[in-house]
């Protein structure tokens, strides 16, 4: 293969990541056509196609071109926040990303602190799952992201990322208020294992590994909840509907028909990262909020 041309690169990424050759051309600003030529002429560069065309998705050829155009953009972020910081020393906007409960939990305050220090810099919010948070900052889309994995399924932070801890988040049993066993001091997972639940895979508190770490058979959902909307969880626990497993975190604005309580052992705990691209020089701003996060963190969670 010659000539590849980073240009086709980004424009087959835009395609493969919308699912459609017409989304692709109105981000990029080209014409649909314009789109397929670029494929197209991709295709002729490669030897192989790149794209299936029903339903649009990479072809193993296109998975290979993906990971050649993540690794130049990542580069190219990488060194357009060195140059940032080295021009600079500081940052005039700063694109942050957190999951729904940081950011309702640790981001306002931490923002605040934030602009007393640094009225000037310009601060965007994006509210994103870890893995959205982590392909915006390698696009160079986002300069720090809040992230997170559990303790029972770690996740390696990405290539050219750098990943710091901000908090442990300690994972509890959350039944209604008028629960048999909302007057314990601590909850076995063992004792809810009949009960009816409402679960958050997207956050991969998933019934069948809660049953593999109470070495329990029977987690039966018989309601379960599809999605990351804490609030709706918390909803249907103080209803009286179900139970649920959920960070600390998630729980500053809980309702009173619910009650929290640790979990005996296995105990588990989801770990909170800020993330950023992995540069020798990073503006100081975003170094400061990076510390100013993790101390909010700490406070929510004391």
């Amino acid at each position: 293969m010659h000539g590849l041309d980073p240009r086709l690169l980004a424009t087959l990424e835009a395609v493969v990541r919308h699912g459609s050759f017409s989304a692709a051309a109105r981000e990029l600003g080209y014409s649909p056509p314009a789109v397929s030529q670029q494929i197209a002429e991709l295709e002729r560069r490669a030897g192989l196609r790149v794209l299936e065309r029903r339903p649009v998705r990479a072809t193993p050829a296109g998975e290979v071109l993906l990971d050649a155009e993540q690794g130049v953009r990542s580069t190219l972020a990488a060194a357009s926040a060195e140059l940032d910081a080295m021009r600079a020393g500081t940052a005039a906007r700063i694109r942050l990303g957190a999951f729904a409960s940081a950011a309702t939990g640790i981001v306002p305050q931490a923002l605040a602190r934030l602009h007393a220090t640094y009225p000037q810099v310009q601060v965007s919010l994006c509210q994103l799952e870890p893995e959205a948070g982590y392909s915006r900052l390698k696009r160079g889309d986002m300069d720090l992201a809040l992230s997170y994995d559990y303790d029972f399924i770690p996740v390696p932070v990405p290539r050219m990322l750098r990943r710091t801890l901000v908090a442990r988040d300690p994972v509890v049993a959350v039944v209604p208020a008028d629960h048999r066993l909302a007057d314990r001091e601590v909850i076995e997972l063992a004792s809810l294992a009949s009960e009816t639940w409402i679960a958050a895979p997207e956050a991969a508190l998933r019934l069948e590994l809660l049953s593999q770490m109470a070495q329990t058979p029977g987690f039966q959902g018989r309601l379960q909840y599809e999605g990351d909307d804490f609030n709706t969880v918390l909803g249907f626990v103080a209803a009286g509907l179900c139970v649920a497993l959920m960070p600390q975190l998630a729980l500053l604005r809980a309702s009173p028909g619910i009650v929290a309580r640790p979990l005996a052992a296995p105990r588990l705990t989801r770990f909170i990262y800020a993330v950023r691209i992995d540069t020798r020089h990073t503006p100081r701003a975003v170094l400061d909020l990076e510390e100013i996060l993790a101390d909010q963190a700490q406070a929510a969670l004391s």
